[in-house]
């Protein structure tokens, strides 16, 4: 069995004995590399979901199975921790056997990708909202997890932090990660979703139009590139179009929505690839 996909089978949960059923019947698998939304009413069950997901929580009856190395960010994040934010995610990182040195580089990277390295020093009980919020995002990003669990994580961010973590998620995603969110936005990675789930009636539904994410469907990009060495596996991995087009150049088609998430790939790898141009792709296909 792969232990890199999770699975939900007759999954039920309630608190207490004879508690109502908060959930129950609910199948769900969540492989890898897959972007899954779960929508909702409010009260319905959507972060009783995400926590056994997690595994945070344990089902009152059915099974999970599936090992993914796990991270999550939960709808309220325990801010008043005795610690500073980069001391708080340096701790977490060398707890996911990463060396002290690394951990607080890697640390300190994220803090400052999501604009909170102002903050770095800052008690955790002394920052605002917002950026408590960072941090709880940050420490779920910074292990490279295999799942990665959402739960209202946008909730707080200013813009830029908002953008920054769903260029993350195209990131996680292009490389194997699973994501599985809840978000009250409904353009949040718009065209980008394999599935969309509904909890409804305490059970699990899944949108009629099944897989296939919208982002295929949509606006392109072409990104023209030149480079000695291979493509990254991650820009394979966002593109739905690569042709060598002549001596170590090749052109890309991605979908819009995951363009800077591509260029981003391409510009950090070892050596970098040069960008010859960027536009966007002829509607009837052409390049």
């Amino acid at each position: 069995m792969d232990d890199h996909a999770l699975r939900l089978e007759a999954v039920g949960r309630r608190y207490g004995r004879r508690g109502p059923w908060v959930l129950r019947g609910v199948d769900l698998t969540v492989p890898p590399a897959a972007l899954i939304r779960v929508e909702g009413s409010n009260g319905t069950g959507k972060s009783t979901l995400l926590r056994l997901l997690a595994r945070t929580d344990t089902p009152t009856e059915g099974r999970i199975t599936g090992r993914p190395r796990t991270a999550y960010v939960p709808e309220r994040f325990p801010a008043a921790l005795p610690f500073t934010a980069l001391g708080y995610l340096t701790h977490l990182a060398t707890v996911h056997g990463v060396s002290r040195a690394a951990a607080r580089r890697t640390a300190a990277e994220w803090l400052e990708r999501l604009g909170a390295g102002a903050h770095a020093h800052t008690p955790m009980p002394r920052l605002s909202k917002g950026s408590s919020q960072k941090v709880a995002v940050a420490q779920a990003l910074l292990a490279a997890p295999e799942l990665l669990i959402l739960d209202e994580a946008w909730t707080g961010l200013d813009t830029d932090a908002r953008a920054e973590l769903e260029r993350a998620v195209a990131e996680r995603t292009a490389a194997g990660t699973a994501v599985v969110l809840v978000d009250h936005d409904p353009r949040r990675l718009a065209g980008m979703t394999d599935a969309v789930h509904t909890v409804r009636d305490g059970t699990l539904h899944r949108r009629p139009e099944g897989p296939g994410p919208a982002a295929d469907a949509g606006p392109h990009t072409v990104v023209e590139v030149r480079g000695a060495a291979p493509l990254p596996a991650e820009a394979l991995a966002l593109a739905v179009a690569a042709e060598e087009t002549g001596e170590r150049a090749h052109r890309l088609t991605v979908p819009a929505a995951r363009s800077d998430v591509l260029l981003r790939a391409l510009l950090t790898a070892s050596p970098p690839w040069h960008v010859v141009s960027v536009r966007p792709a002829d509607p009837e296909g052409r390049p």
